[in-house]
């Protein structure tokens, strides 16, 4: 069991940890400290003192951020891509209106004091705890944006795990985790390089192509700019962590709805989104039109698509 499966277990059972010092203080219920949890608890103890001294320091950085704090319908908490930039959703947020909640979730690691958190499980609790911390009861409505969805799909398995109703989860333009894999990045350039050649008109264009294609592969790439600035470098050093913990990620089962939000019809398949349903109980999935693109999916004119997506399924 991960750790962040463990503890997520403890909370349920009402089971209490802290850090005393160079002590591992724990207060439960009258019979939950089974034997085998406190042999558990000793095995693991320096696991979980580290663990926990981190997310003391991550207070620091208050997760939520309130994006539209306004109105009465259940509040979405959604989850940024691989930069953390939370502000992806603000054209969506404003779309969808002053009665419907919407609060970013932003991981540490951008603000220079904390360090960015490596493992899916382990974010996802860093966020289940400040989401409850905020709004102890559901319904709660998770959502995500590219390698996000990996990190909404694990903090919506942990609030149910935590008995906290979840109306559903929304993804938008998510792939299954094991695509962003290196190799699954490959098979994507080599299907896309097969679709430009059977675009080609004549046998000439196609020997051009590909001669254009192999000269390309002999020039060495230009040096990378140097990146000066600490927020951007920050933000660049989050980005290779969370597609690393995404890669590594094996989602489990969930017995909640999943509405999966695509920017057009030919995206799904590259992108095995399809996976999703073998987990997920309930799989709703909406198309967006065959303009729209993954960057541009949350802003205008496609937000008013998606935020009328976003109404429909809250109504199922």
């Amino acid at each position: 069991m991960t750790l962040g499966a463990f503890l997520s277990d403890l909370h349920r059972q009402g089971i209490r940890l802290s850090v005393d010092g160079d002590r591992l203080r724990c207060k439960a219920p009258a019979g939950a400290l089974t034997g085998n949890i406190a042999a558990e608890l000793q095995r693991r103890k320096n696991e979980i003192m580290a663990f926990l001294g981190a997310a003391e320091a991550l207070v620091q950085q208050p997760a939520v951020v309130p994006l539209q704090p306004h109105g009465v319908k259940p509040p979405i908490y959604a989850v940024a891509g691989h930069n953390g930039d939370v502000f992806t959703y603000r054209d969506l947020a404003e779309v969808l209106g002053p009665d419907q909640p919407f609060f970013g979730l932003q991981p540490p690691g951008l603000d220079g004091r904390s360090a960015p958190v490596r493992r899916i499980d382990e974010l996802a609790t860093y966020f289940v705890d400040q989401i409850l911390a905020q709004q102890p009861q559901g319904p709660q409505i998770i959502a995500g944006y590219c390698a996000g969805g990996a990190i909404a799909y694990e903090l919506a398995c942990q609030l149910e795990r935590r008995g906290v109703d979840v109306g559903f989860v929304v993804m938008f333009g998510c792939p299954y985790p094991h695509a962003f894999r290196s190799s699954a990045r490959m098979m994507r350039r080599v299907r896309e390089h097969l679709r430009r050649l059977a675009g080609l008109g004549s046998y000439v264009e196609c020997a051009q192509y590909l001669a254009d294609f192999a000269r390309r592969r002999t020039v060495p790439p230009a040096p990378a700019p140097m990146v000066t600035d600490p927020v951007l470098q920050r933000r660049a050093a989050l980005e290779e962590i969370t597609v690393a913990a995404v890669c590594r990620y094996q989602p489990g089962r969930f017995s909640g709805t999943v509405n999966m939000f695509l920017p057009n019809r030919a995206w799904a398949q590259p992108f095995q989104t399809r996976r999703w349903r073998d987990i997920a109980a309930h799989v709703n999935e909406y198309t967006g039109p065959d303009d729209c693109e993954m960057p541009t999916m949350l802003r205008a004119p496609h937000n008013a698509v998606f935020a009328e997506y976003f109404r429909d399924a809250s109504t199922r």
